[in-house]
């Protein structure tokens, strides 16, 4: 399991939490008992790439946190045993990441882990486009991050 990390900002910080997203991405691997020896891109953008990106692709005209693009989306219909090694690209606002830690009162790194799993069950396919979707996620996310130290 490999994050490949790619900082499109002048802010370096996110680099020292590779570790990190490669851990969350093996005990998301290990909870949703994948196989498949995958991997994902991880961009760190500021607000207003990430502003573009979402106008450009999602016609929505604001930033965003997170954005996810995943080589296969759900009409695919694939299934987790049949994943391909890429699963796609999660682009993070590191703005937004800041603004959010300071809102919730607490660390950057704890935030930006949160936005990378997050991100990560979309390329998955899970959504929260509905209530039942949302509690499916939002419970993986727990489940996935908890026993991490933020």
């Amino acid at each position: 399991m490999e994050v490949n990390i790619v900082n499109q900002t002048n802010d370096d910080t996110w680099m020292q939490y590779a570790d990190s997203f490669e851990a969350i991405l093996n005990k998301c691997a290990q909870v949703l008992q994948i196989d498949t020896d995958c991997c994902c891109s991880l961009i760190f953008v500021d607000a207003k790439q990430i502003h573009e990106i979402n106008r450009d692709y999602r016609q929505i005209d604001r930033p965003t946190d997170v954005i996810s693009f995943a080589i296969h989306d759900a009409e695919d219909e694939m299934e987790l045993a049949e994943l391909e090694e890429e699963l796609g690209d999660i682009f993070i606002n590191i703005e937004a990441v800041a603004a959010q830690a300071k809102e919730y009162g607490h660390s950057e790194k704890r935030e930006v882990m949160f936005l990378f799993t997050h991100g990560l069950l979309h390329l998955l396919g899970y959504d929260h486009m509905n209530e039942e979707d949302e509690k499916e996620m939002f419970e993986l996310q727990d489940v996935i991050l908890d026993g991490f130290t933020f």
